[in-house]
């Protein structure tokens, strides 16, 4: 698999491109803005974008996706527990002070345990509520790679301050959903620099017993 991670926005979203080197076939992950680059990227490996994955409804991660799709035509799937987020654009567009996005409700619901292919490489949906309520992890069990959103992050979790969030829920999600996963299983999160399962297992503060 080949596999590029940029940060976009203003926020340094990280987007993600996740392509097979055979069938040349992509999904994208959070593409929050910059499509353009994205899509420079995407043109040098030859890929076509089969599927744009949302891990959540937040304007950062999903502000671009719209765009995206009517470039390559690729639908756009996420959790629509997320839909009231969605309702939100404006106020979130004036708080972060950009242009509101054209956001629409996802072509394909994703739910808990569903698995989406990458050609022959699985990729399983995690549902991992609490940041949002409709908070999304993708977790490939042959890369050792989980693509993680605003869930965890390196030495932090994902804030519940804002609309929909809550802090014992993002905890049972962690807990329960991936700090499960091999200690090998290499952590993309939604912001910064990547990190493992086992690292944040023994390290991360949030995730230590009080």
């Amino acid at each position: 698999m080949i596999r590029e991670t940029l940060p976009v926005g203003i926020l340094q979203c990280n987007c993600s491109i996740l392509g097979d080197e055979t069938t040349r076939e992509a999904i994208v992950i959070d593409p929050g803005a910059d499509i353009a680059r994205i899509l420079a990227r995407l043109a040098a490996h030859q890929f076509t974008v089969k599927q744009i994955v949302i891990t959540h409804a937040h304007i950062d991660h999903i502000a671009g996706a719209q765009e995206l799709k009517r470039i390559t035509g690729a639908p756009i799937l996420y959790n629509q527990l997320d839909l009231p987020l969605v309702a939100m654009m404006a106020p979130h567009a004036g708080w972060i002070g950009v242009a509101t996005p054209e956001v629409l409700p996802p072509d394909d619901h994703l739910q808990d345990n569903r698995t989406l292919h990458l050609a022959h490489i699985p990729a399983t949906v995690l549902h991992t509520p609490g940041h949002t309520p409709g908070s999304l992890c993708l977790y490939l069990p042959t890369e050792n790679l989980l693509v993680a959103g605003d869930t965890l992050f390196a030495g932090s979790i994902g804030r519940t301050d804002l609309p929909g969030g809550d802090s014992r829920t993002i905890l049972a999600s962690i807990h329960d959903r991936l700090l499960t996963l091999p200690d090998e299983t290499e952590v993309i999160p939604g912001h910064g620099a990547a990190t493992t399962i086992g690292i944040e297992r023994e390290e991360n503060p949030w995730l230590q017993p009080h």
